[in-house]
């Protein structure tokens, strides 16, 4: 099952946290992401899905030093639609926030100085994705369906932020 499966099944199941409002308030702020930038939609859609890269390396990172708990401590935490520089901390280093813009500049064209300060939105609005699957009465549970899609644990790297995005938006009709 795909990650946009995933995200669909917490929507409609009402013992996780997605819904439609979640989903509604992630399209609109890829739409604020485009506006701000002056890229169209499928850019900033190839933005997250490259950054979303970068988060899962770092969230397997946390799942194999602390268990999956702690990866779904950090998404509970810092997910969201709002900036968190704190949210790009806790996931990359100083370094690691440079290379994350480089490629994600040389891939889409934009300018990797303009990346950079939009991480601290694009990490939270990934992290928010995730958010969906977690369960609605204990958030902290580490049965999150979606975040375990998205760690793909069996490796086969069919998990792409980007497209989850272009099919949410889609299915809103956005």
């Amino acid at each position: 099952m795909g990650l946009f499966d995933q995200i669909l099944g917490a929507v409609s199941n009402p013992n996780q946290q997605g819904s439609l409002g979640q989903l509604g308030g992630i399209i609109n702020t890829v739409q604020q992401l485009s506006d701000r930038t002056g890229a169209d939609s499928s850019t900033v859609q190839s933005v997250l899905g490259i950054v979303g890269n970068y988060v899962r390396s770092s969230l397997r990172e946390k799942q194999a030093t602390g268990g999956e708990a702690e990866a779904q401590a950090l998404v509970n935490q810092y997910a969201g639609t709002s900036p968190n520089p704190q949210a790009v901390n806790s996931l990359f280093s100083v370094g690691m926030q440079q290379q994350v813009a480089d490629v994600v500049s040389q891939r889409t064209g934009l300018d990797a100085g303009t990346i950079q300060q939009l991480l601290p939105l694009i990490v939270p609005v990934v992290l928010n994705f995730l958010q969906s699957g977690a369960n609605s009465q204990n958030p902290q549970s580490s049965s999150n369906s979606v975040l375990s899609s998205f760690l793909d644990a069996d490796r086969d790297g069919d998990v792409d932020i980007a497209d989850a995005i272009r099919l949410a938006s889609q299915y809103l009709g956005k």
